[in-house]
């Protein structure tokens, strides 16, 4: 099992935006095989930092996710409010 890190830094004032998104990523995600869990979370000290943690079967299983056009049309949702691009951590135990 692998760990995906995800780190977002979102623009002021679009925290709902960005919720809205992130439920519709994750009606995606559930679909995805090799998806196991994951979980998202907002800094305390940045609440425009947000982390999503995911776990996944494979690097492959992430992999073909990471290069769907599911992945690839919910983010598109998320790019406009994003003040960088997103950072991507791949973890292994």
């Amino acid at each position: 099992m692998i760990k995906v890190i995800i780190e977002r830094k979102i623009a002021a004032d679009m925290d709902s935006t960005y919720e809205a998104a992130i439920k519709n990523t994750l009606r995606a995600i559930l679909e995805a095989p090799g998806y196991v869990s994951g979980a998202s979370y907002k800094d305390v000290k940045d609440e425009s930092h947000r982390l999503i943690i995911t776990n996944w079967s494979s690097v492959e299983a992430w992999q073909r996710w990471a290069s769907s056009e599911s992945r690839a049309n919910v983010i598109a949702a998320i790019q406009p409010i994003l003040q960088e691009q997103e950072k991507i951590t791949i973890l292994t135990a």
